[in-house]
């Protein structure tokens, strides 16, 4: 039985594998249960900075879409940096060029700072449907499709991108592109891109994240 979005998905998901497929910078990691790609270098040293002190001046705690996880289950600093930025505004050009999707498919740049022991623990970035959020999001652009997350700088220790189900863990490097699909090729959701912001041990811990959805967001 088709479920929300599938066939948007499952397009979506098509045309984008096929673009980072043909682009040389992009890496895909190899496995067969979810579709990851990593682009080093995708951010300039002077982007990762000022993107740092974009950050730190939108920066709240961070909340999350169920509200029953208990306190301490994301307990980093995020916020949306300003969209009239310039250098957001160019930086969100050149994420839009990379996968091709439409850009009015694409959430606001949403900023995520981790100091000594905050994490996020294991999530899914797509939306279940049997939540009460989820009437709202339908309606306002339907399900994530594809995620990228920029590093902005090196962690001292911690802090890595687990993906349990993949037995990977990526750490952080800064002006790091990784972006994945959050859907498997028929369309369905993917269990398996299962995530976590393992604990920062020594330092800070600075990435954006930039969802997109299967139709225009608002």
């Amino acid at each position: 039985m088709p479920v929300a979005d599938q066939a948007a998905l499952a397009a979506q998901g098509a045309a984008v594998r096929a673009r980072l497929a043909s682009d040389p910078s992009a890496y895909r990691v190899p496995g067969d249960l979810a579709e990851l790609f990593v682009i080093t270098d995708f951010l300039t040293e002077a982007e990762c900075a000022r993107f740092i002190a974009l950050i730190d001046a939108s920066a709240r705690p961070s909340d999350t879409y169920d509200h029953g996880h208990h306190s301490r289950y994301r307990t980093s600093w995020s916020g949306d940096v300003d969209p009239a930025d310039p250098l957001v505004r160019m930086v969100q050009r050149r994420i839009d060029d990379l996968t091709g999707i439409d850009p009015r498919f694409g959430e606001t740049i949403q900023g995520q700072r981790y100091r000594e022991g905050q994490e996020f623990r294991a999530h899914h970035d797509w939306f279940y449907t049997n939540m009460s959020y989820w009437a709202d999001e339908a309606r306002r652009g339907g399900q994530r499709s594809w995620t990228a997350m920029a590093y902005l700088n090196d962690v001292s220790q911690g802090g890595a991108t687990a993906f349990p189900h993949l037995g990977l863990s990526v750490q952080p490097q800064r002006g790091g592109l990784l972006v994945w699909n959050n859907a498997r090729p028929d369309g369905l959701v993917n269990e398996a891109t299962l995530h976590a912001a393992e604990p920062v041990e020594a330092g800070v811990k600075y990435v954006f994240t930039k969802w997109y959805r299967t139709r225009v967001w608002f």
